[in-house]
């Protein structure tokens, strides 16, 4: 089941390095209010991966091109006012429509 981000998380996202790859995809995936679970399987990777990108951890080169791909999208989805979505059947129905 897909969880909110926690508070902690959220409070030290802020202190990370916002050049870092990971962190600008957490910060894509909390404003599009996409749960962690939900982008893993978009990306196929682990929960835990995720997160460990999200707190500034190394992405695999063929795992960096899929997840610049999905940051690309996620700014469309922005720009075109779909993101950030209300809730979790909103956050699937938009991750199952787009193409990485």
């Amino acid at each position: 089941m897909a969880r909110p981000y926690s508070q902690d998380f959220l409070a030290n996202l802020n202190t990370l390095n916002p050049e870092n790859l990971g962190v600008q995809l957490a910060k894509l995936c909390v404003g599009a209010n996409l749960p962690t679970l939900y982008v893993a399987r978009k990306l196929g990777v682990s929960r835990y991966t995720v997160h460990s990108w999200f707190r500034g951890q190394y992405i695999r080169k063929t795992n960096k091109v899929k997840v610049e791909a999905f940051m690309k999208e996620l700014d469309k989805g922005f720009a075109g006012n779909i993101l950030p979505v209300l809730g979790l059947s909103s956050a699937k129905q938009y991750l199952e429509s787009i193409q990485i």
